[in-house]
């Protein structure tokens, strides 16, 4: 009769330990947010939040109206991003199913209950069973240890996918910009090269201009009108991508203002040694390979047993009633059911496991033997294009300036014809345009190289824009 008490008594402990055990691996919103803010906010300022409220997506759509009520700043654009953007709210949503999805693996199955009556003639039978995975529980440490691993993955996952969206962004701004910004000077390229058109035309009319002159003229006003539609497409276009990224209605995308210029370049530029001082401090990259190859480590000790037996352990207690004696009995016990490998002992998969963790051994030795040089070479670019765009501005330009002015001076000394005045305004062109197109592939790869440097390599190519005279000298 003791027994008989003191079994269910340690069953009801068993339990209980069990579901306290089982609790261990958990993860919320609000984990998943605290880690992305502390893992990236060097790199993407204030902080991000899945709106899971009403009271959320109000704040939103407040921070999203204030944003926009000036004209958009590359900083300020990423900003509006993390408040405003769907595809922001769906990688946090989707990254907080990741990391629950991970915590439930670490966590032990629910016991099953089962109740059975069984009646024939004068007898009649209860049966009650409470079942659960005895292995699930002697390797419930390992289990919690590879679900914190995996969540780890997720968690290092989502901020990589942040930092993508923000460099996204980034890019896109300033596309945007140096769109608009060519956009503008286009309409003055167009402006004076119709008025120099219709000059040649007068001056042809009274003898001044030859055939070859104006025809000179005419073909560079053609080639303006040209390049203004292009100019107006390709601000359209990188307009709209900006739209998308930052993920505005039609409403906001109307209200979006830009600058009117990108903005100057730094007085200085990174440091080579500094860059490569913080890259080897965070690097997400390696972080994810690393946390890969400890999560299969860790299945891989958990699939040599998972593989070969399954352990089941089941309470039982009846109750037994015979009506023609009139007594009742409570026969109870346990069993034990064990998987037998008969037909599979689990090589293969035993032989999977030891490949993926092999696989994630190469994949962390090829990550880290690459983001060297992937951080290299975005240097490389960066600092390439720093120099390219301080020579336009400080060389180049200045120079078509001076040049113009002399052309000028002899121009009002007779000493040069309107031909050759005209000539070299469309060499000031070509400088002028090279200036902004060298600033926009800066900015573009000061985005690329931020990425590279927390362990998002992305690819710059710079293009050269020449600033050669597009004709005859204008000094003979």
């Amino acid at each position: 009769m003791t027994t008989q008490r003191k079994f269910p008594v340690a069953l009801t402990l068993s339990a209980t330990a069990l579901l306290v055990l089982a609790g261990c691996a958990s993860i919320s919103p609000q984990q998943n947010q605290d880690r992305i803010n502390q893992e990236v906010s060097t790199f993407v300022g204030d902080g991000v939040l899945l709106a899971r409220t009403r009271e959320d997506q109000d704040a939103r759509a407040q921070a999203v109206q204030k944003l926009l009520a000036a004209p958009l700043t590359q900083p300020a654009a990423v900003q509006l991003a993390l408040a405003g953007s769907p595809s922001v709210q769906a990688l946090l949503a989707q990254g907080w199913a990741d990391t629950a999805d991970a915590a439930q693996s670490g966590r032990i199955s629910n016991p099953v209950f089962s109740f059975g009556r069984l009646a024939g003639g004068d007898g009649l039978e209860l049966d009650r069973a409470l079942s659960f995975g005895l292995l699930d529980l002697l390797l419930l440490p390992a289990r919690h240890g590879v679900a914190t691993s995996r969540i780890e993955q997720a968690q290092l996952r989502l901020s990589a996918e942040v930092v993508d969206q923000v460099t996204r962004v980034r890019q896109a701004w300033v596309r945007a910009v140096a769109a608009q910004q060519a956009l503008h000077y286009a309409r003055q390229v167009y402006g004076s090269a119709a008025a120099a058109a219709e000059l040649a035309r007068r001056m042809q009319g009274v003898g001044n201009f030859n055939r070859l002159e104006r025809a000179r003229e005419q073909a560079f006003y053609a080639d303006a009108a040209t390049r203004l539609a292009l100019a107006q497409h390709q601000a359209t276009a990188s307009r709209e991508e900006l739209v998308r990224e930052l993920g505005l209605n039609e409403a906001q995308a109307q209200a979006l203002t830009l600058p009117e210029r990108l903005p100057d370049l730094p007085k200085q530029p990174l440091d080579a040694q500094a860059v490569a001082g913080l890259a080897t401090r965070a690097r997400l990259d390696i972080r994810l390979a690393q946390a890969t190859l400890e999560g299969a480590a860790r299945a891989q000790g958990l699939t040599g047993i998972t593989s070969v037996t399954d352990i089941e352990l089941t309470g039982r207690r009846n109750t037994v009633f015979d009506a023609a004696s009139g007594t009742r009995s409570s026969p109870h016990g346990w069993e034990v059911a064990v998987r037998l490998p008969v037909f599979d002992w689990g090589g293969m998969q035993r032989d999977a496991m030891d490949a993926r963790t092999l696989a994630a051994a190469h994949r962390l030795e090829a990550t880290v033997r690459s983001a060297g040089s992937s951080l290299r070479e975005g240097y490389s670019a960066y600092r390439t294009a720093y120099d390219v765009a301080r020579h336009y501005r400080d060389e180049v330009v200045p120079l078509r300036q001076r040049i113009s002015e002399e052309n000028q001076l002899r121009y009002n000394g007779m000493l040069i014809g309107t031909s050759e005045l005209l000539a070299d305004a469309r060499d000031q062109v070509n400088a002028v345009a090279g200036a902004v197109d060298a600033l926009r592939q800066f900015w573009l790869a000061d985005a690329a190289l931020r990425a590279s440097v927390i362990g998002r390599p992305v690819g710059t190519s710079l293009s050269a824009t020449s600033s050669a005279p597009s004709g005859a000298d204008a000094g003979h």
